[in-house]
């Protein structure tokens, strides 16, 4: 498979020197706001508390990391000067506050946002949530799908990364009932395996898929354990169907929870991580006592990392080593008329 100048430079942007993504996700704004208003006692987390939280967050996680995640409200406008230039920016496209009727739950874009804007702002991918039932309403499988390769068209047209975030979640009558960002505890991982099925056709326009673990992340055994045998043929199918390279979320896994999940993603291929809560949900407990949110990440959650970015360094599959890259990247139109081949919107 080829790539396209700007998406292959926006892929390098995000990974470090070899090949691996190990990026931290601070553009969660539910979990965040939801900590605020317990903290607080209050019924509305402020931009001020919100912003805060995240500006620790970025200040002490985004220097370990590959590349960071920010969504354009809260995280970049307050945290950009922390940014290492040197380091891949990810800006988050879709509102958090998805609609949901007894149909299911639609994504929509921020009010005012695009993937044009991204791009004009110095972004290095465009990440957009769809929340997917494979096996519910077709009407409204329709309008996500229509959602996704909506912004696979535009990011094709500005030569950007799409980095796809897929979440299945409980229809209504099901049990876990929650508007919450957290792992539906009933999933099916038939549903999980069957989202990456459909958005893997090329339609899309997926670059990165960012997944979450078939089976709940407190039923994963360790490897070795019970079970183990089962759960890594679901991640090796998993990782059969990504056309791409592939990264796991948390989902608010806890840190040993994720931990045992990345050793199954390893195995089946992964390239790395997009992680927020497992990494730094502890550490917000101590909210809004920024000092010792900053110490409590400064003393668990980097130790964290490092262990995270160890195993990704001994056990993952570097971006360009993927089955669809085939170890040595090709751009499109290179060569002498590389100007004259090279087409994008501007």
């Amino acid at each position: 498979m080829s790539l396209t100048a700007g998406k292959y430079w926006s892929i390098r942007r995000l990974t470090d020197r070899s090949g691996f993504f190990k990026m931290v996700a601070v553009d969660q704004r539910p979990p965040i706001m939801q900590l605020v208003q317990k903290k607080r006692g209050v019924d509305q987390a402020s931009y001020e508390d919100v912003a805060a939280a995240k500006i620790s967050l970025t200040k002490v996680l985004a220097p370990h990391a590959s590349a960071v995640l920010l969504d354009p409200i809260w995280a970049w406008p307050n945290a950009h000067s922390l940014l290492d230039p040197a380091k891949g920016v990810v800006i988050t496209l879709e509102e958090h506050a998805f609609a949901e009727d007894e149909k299911g739950r639609r994504s929509s874009n921020i009010a005012d946002w695009s993937v044009a804007k991204i791009k004009a702002m110095g972004g290095d991918a465009v990440k957009a949530l769809a929340w997917y039932r494979p096996d519910g309403d077709p009407e409204t499988c329709k309008i996500q799908q229509d959602y996704v390769e909506a912004i696979g068209a535009a990011c094709r047209r500005y030569d950007i990364c799409f980095l796809l975030e897929l979440l299945t979640y409980p229809l209504p009558g099901e049990q876990g009932q929650t508007k919450d960002y957290i792992e539906h505890n009933s999933k099916n991982a038939r549903n999980v395996l069957d989202s990456v099925r459909e958005f893997a056709d090329p339609r899309y326009g997926v670059d990165i898929f960012k997944l979450e673990s078939p089976v709940p992340a407190p039923q994963v055994p360790s490897p070795g354990e019970a079970g183990s045998d089962k759960v890594q043929a679901l991640f090796d199918e998993m990782g059969q169907l990504s056309p791409v390279p592939w990264v796991m979320l948390s989902a608010g896994a806890n840190m040993g929870e994720f931990e045992r999940v990345m050793h199954y993603a390893y195995r089946a291929g992964a390239s790395g991580y997009l992680a927020g809560r497992a990494i730094w949900l502890k550490a917000m407990q101590n909210f809004p006592d920024m000092a010792a949110v900053e110490a409590e990440l400064t003393r668990e959650a980097l130790p964290y990392m490092d262990r995270l970015n160890h195993m990704t360094d001994e056990m993952g599959t570097p971006w360009f080593a993927h089955r669809s890259i085939g170890g040595t990247p090709v751009i499109e139109g290179a060569g002498p008329d590389f100007p004259k081949n090279y087409a994008v919107a501007f």
